[in-house]
């Protein structure tokens, strides 16, 4: 049975960084986050291979930093329900065998999308087993029942049994005992305070580090204490990023803040303010989004809707609200707060429904339009994820309000957004952007400097005017500029191309002695793509005329390694734009 534990007994799990080569005055620190290009899609219960499609054509080269993939471990089969999407969060073992493919197929998608530069994170399930008083087999053929799975091996003894409401399900959810001792709908709960059941599902988990998953979301968090969840990743390989579900309850129900010590945490209070505001076009409380949150935002995970809560009714926006809920996900992009995460699903009228499938239940390959969703490929979305990119450590300025449905606002010098609930909007917007023409990336997409859609020349005073449709918006920033910046630009796009040759599992990143370079702390820096390898490319908005210092790393898991040689040297000049080439050395 399992103990209760004082929240301010718990102490960080300690990660202990390997340096080599740090450059003077340098300031390393484990590096537990997502990094500079953070924003999460999770892709819904897409395939394998659809996932391995999309980072090298969309993904990539759209600037998202990771996916959120669906439990890759053997889970029941259900054919006589019709293949709900549920079922893949009852695991029946930890083979990497589901509807969305086998362990190759997955080992292969991890590795192109790293090739593209995005990240993977698993929906990982520590809580339970596969519920059910029947017998059954799994998607790699392992049998079951309930509180016996053979395949791991797991028997009686690894479970709770909390004997209080007779079939042993949570019945008092004011109970905090209840909740992290008996079963969430009938589904065999894990002891995890034992060491043996903890093992296996580090065993689980490390096996997924050594294929090259970047971290993992741990679904259904606030069921398993702290303590116990502190203790395996206390063991775990590397350094993942760990995000956890944990749904903000009443009284006595633990607090999503109680988990913040080991990880981020999901903070569902984000889709209730931002999907209500723009569901009913009041938008001018949304200049203070960080005070009505619970969460921090260097601890939160911030979604509009996930896939528990567009099926549930809790979501106040979803792909059903067609406009109002791309705006409120470009919202999300466009403001700082938290790690955005994106949902991308597939389409459903029964919220028991599971993915597009063949007869025996196996998913179907992506087709957007066909039954999935695809959520974020919308422009205003996808476009975003660039405009949030390079306005990375920036905050609000130049706030403006109608005081009701028309907002627009900017991040320092590096962006601008206008967002319109209410009917067209004609005004000459401040900014602080620095004089040049822009594209508009919410209504048109960028190749080189051309702009498929409307462009807009900022002043030397930082104005420009526009007119915004009804429910409608606008987007600019600086690594979205088209012709006629010219040496009037406040910033320089610095381009970092360094030709490093890798190994599995590796990333390269640069460092400097300025805030947009980390200041040498290996928990920043500018994390550089490897979709031209073995050339390694990233951009980052400079002062002009100013002589910066700077070196390359490589990190793999929390390894890093730092590249030999004095601090290289660059002046960013006065253009709008200076690319650097670079060999490791």
């Amino acid at each position: 049975m399992r103990r209760n534990v004082s929240v301010l007994a718990l102490l960080a799990v300690l990660m202990t960084l390997l340096i080599a080569g740090r450059p003077e005055h340098a300031d390393a620190k484990a590096d537990a986050n997502p990094g500079p290009r953070d924003v999460i899609v999770h892709l819904f219960e897409w395939p394998w291979a659809s996932i391995a499609s999309e980072c090298t054509n969309v993904l990539g080269p759209k600037g998202f930093g990771g996916v959120q993939v669906s439990p890759p471990q053997e889970h029941v089969v259900l054919p006589g329900s019709g293949y709900p999407w549920w079922q893949d969060y009852q695991p029946v073992s930890y083979q990497l065998v589901s509807r969305r493919g086998d362990r190759a197929a997955f080992a292969n998608m991890v590795s192109t999308c790293h090739a593209a530069g995005v990240k993977i994170y698993v929906d990982a399930i520590l809580n339970h087993m596969a519920g059910g008083a029947s017998t059954g087999t799994g998607t790699a053929g392992s049998t079951y029942s309930h509180y016996a799975y053979p395949a791991v091996p797991y028997g009686n003894d690894d479970f709770h049994h909390c004997g209080r409401n007779g079939n042993d399900d949570i019945a008092n959810w004011g109970d905090r005992w209840e909740i992290q001792n008996c079963e969430l709908v009938d589904l065999s709960d894990l002891k995890t305070e034992s060491s043996y059941v903890r093992g296996k599902l580090v065993a689980y988990l490390n096996d997924l580090i050594g294929l090259g998953v970047d971290g993992f979301r741990v679904d259904a968090a606030k069921h398993v204490p702290v303590a116990d969840l502190q203790a395996i990743y206390g063991q775990l390989n590397g350094n993942p990023y760990i995000f956890q579900e944990t749904i903000e309850g009443g009284a006595g129900e633990p607090s999503p803040s109680e988990y913040t010590g080991i990880g981020d945490v999901t903070e569902f209070r984000y889709g209730d303010v931002v999907g209500n505001a723009f569901r009913d076009g009041n938008l001018q409380n949304l200049q203070n989004v960080p005070g009505q949150m619970l969460l921090g935002s260097g601890d939160a995970v911030a979604f509009i809707d996930n896939h528990d809560t567009q099926r549930n009714g809790r979501a106040k926006l979803t792909y059903k609200d067609g406009t109002n809920y791309a705006l409120a996900e470009a919202f999300m992009l466009a403001y700082p707060y938290g790690t955005p995460s994106v949902m991308s699903s597939f389409t459903f009228s029964n919220p028991e429904a599971g993915p597009p499938a063949s007869s025996n239940g196996t998913t179907t390959a992506v087709s957007c339009g066909n039954g999935w969703a695809c959520e974020h490929r919308t422009r205003t979305t996808a476009n975003l994820v660039g405009f949030h990119n390079a306005a990375a450590g920036t905050s609000v300025t130049n706030w403006w309000s109608n005081g009701g449905n028309q907002i627009a606002f900017g991040r320092g010098a590096a962006a601008y957004a206008v967002f319109n609930r209410g009917g067209s909007l004609s005004r000459t917007f401040q900014t602080s952007l620095p004089a040049g023409t822009y594209c508009d990336v919410a209504n048109g997409d960028v190749s080189g400097t051309t702009c498929s859609g409307t462009a807009y020349t900022v002043d030397a005073s930082g104005q420009f005017t526009a007119t915004v449709p009804a429910n409608g918006m606008l987007a600019l920033h600086v690594n979205a500029r088209t012709s006629g910046g010219g040496s009037s630009c406040t910033t320089v796009a610095v381009t970092f191309a360094a030709n490093a040759t890798t190994v599995w599992g590796e990333n390269v990143f640069v460092l400097g002695n300025r805030n947009e370079l980390g200041n040498w702390n290996t928990s920043g820096g500018v994390a550089l793509s490897s979709a031209t390898y073995p050339v390694w490319r990233g951009t980052v908005n400079l002062p002009p005329n100013t002589s910066v210092e700077y070196k390359y790393v490589k990190k793999n898991g929390s390894a890093v390694t730092w590249e030999g040689g004095t601090n290289r040297v660059i002046n960013t000049g006065s253009a709008c734009s200076l690319t650097v080439n670079d060999s490791w050395r």
